[in-house]
């Protein structure tokens, strides 16, 4: 029972990051602000998805003892780690090559990294 609780609870949450990620892709108005947006929101988004994977393979698990589950578990964490890792490092290389190109942020004041000779 409190399994089932946990597993909507983390559905519901990742559903509300993906929803704010789309508002976000939306509603900003340069490529860093929607890039910062949609990164963050996803990468939680997608780790509370998989936590509920997670927590649904524990309680199969507990229920059945069969190792397959354990094994989904396993997979749905590593899916989690590597998410959370290859989202943040793509938005970066992304980000950079976009400032290399020329594109600036809408109210850019300051350019650090061009002063900076980057």
């Amino acid at each position: 029972m409190i399994a089932e609780w946990l597993i909507i609870i983390f559905l519901v949450i990742g559903i509300i990051f993906n929803t704010l990620g789309v508002i976000g892709l939306l509603r900003f108005p340069d490529l860093y602000t929607r890039m910062h947006a949609t990164t963050k929101a996803t990468t939680f988004g997608s780790v509370f998805t998989t936590l509920a994977v997670i927590v649904y393979s524990i309680s199969l698990y507990l229920s059945t003892i069969d190792s397959q589950f354990i094994v989904l578990g396993v997979h749905a964490f590593i899916a989690a780690f590597a998410l959370a890792f290859t989202n943040a490092i793509g938005s970066h290389a992304i980000a950079r090559a976009a400032h290399r190109s020329g594109i600036l942020p809408s109210p850019a004041v300051v350019d650090r990294l061009k002063e900076a000779g980057r």
